[in-house]
């Protein structure tokens, strides 16, 4: 059995067994606890009332966050010569068509965190298909990284905007911001997401459907919410 550090320990010692908190004092708990010698991030985790074997109950979906995750990240767009300058000046971290296709195939490796294609290149990704796979960043229209509007879809990215699915145990995780985001920004964001997920509900779930939902961060024990 690991053992758990000191700071762990006392911050367990802060949340009362059995108690579903709301977001607003799960995020003051989350404060009141040992800091870490970094600005933690703090994610949702929510297990869903889904059947993860049956098509037409998956949970796929994006969200704009008010304030974003508070980490930078890198948008690669797969587009033609003409997309280039628009992707680049939208904020794209990189962006190219054949070439950047053939350098990925050539290194195995995505120097980037999202992905982005216009739907003219899906059919060149065929050679790096598995490389993005493995690694979640394929383009999928579900989570509107297909899109002939590369520049306006990549601003929206840059603006806080991100996909998640729901895993094979039917668990979604999100990261909803930093410790050192003000009250009102983090609970912004938290209640951005339930909404998504809410929205995302498939029509042939039944039953409960948030079956628990807590929050954390980074190395900190989860706090249950209470949602309404």
């Amino acid at each position: 059995m690991a053992i758990r550090s000191k700071k762990y320990q006392a911050a367990v010692k802060l949340i009362e067994q059995g108690k579903a908190y709301s977001p607003s004092e799960a995020i003051k708990l989350l404060k009141q606890m040992p800091s870490t010698k970094f600005d933690s991030a703090v994610e949702l985790h929510a297990k869903l009332g889904i059947d993860v074997k049956q098509v037409n109950q998956l949970v796929r979906s994006s969200v704009s966050l008010p304030h974003g995750t508070g980490k930078k990240i890198r948008v690669a767009v797969f587009c033609g010569e003409e997309k280039v300058k628009e992707a680049k000046a939208a904020g794209a971290y990189i962006a190219g068509g054949e070439e950047l296709i053939k350098d990925i195939q050539a290194s195995k490796k995505c120097d980037f965190d999202i992905a982005i294609a216009t739907p003219e290149m899906m059919k060149l990704l065929a050679p790096i298909a598995k490389i993005l796979g493995q690694q979640g960043l394929m383009p999928n229209p579900k989570t509107e990284t297909i899109t002939p509007n590369v520049g306006e879809v990549v601003g929206k990215l840059l603006a806080g905007k991100v996909s998640y699915k729901a895993d094979d145990t039917g668990n979604v995780h999100l990261v909803v911001g930093r410790l050192s985001f003000s009250d009102d920004k983090l609970l912004e964001n938290i209640n951005a997401v339930i909404e998504s997920l809410k929205k995302a509900r498939p029509a042939a779930a039944k039953g409960t459907y948030f079956k628990n939902i807590t929050l954390a961060a980074s190395m900190s024990p989860s706090i249950k919410l209470n949602i309404v």
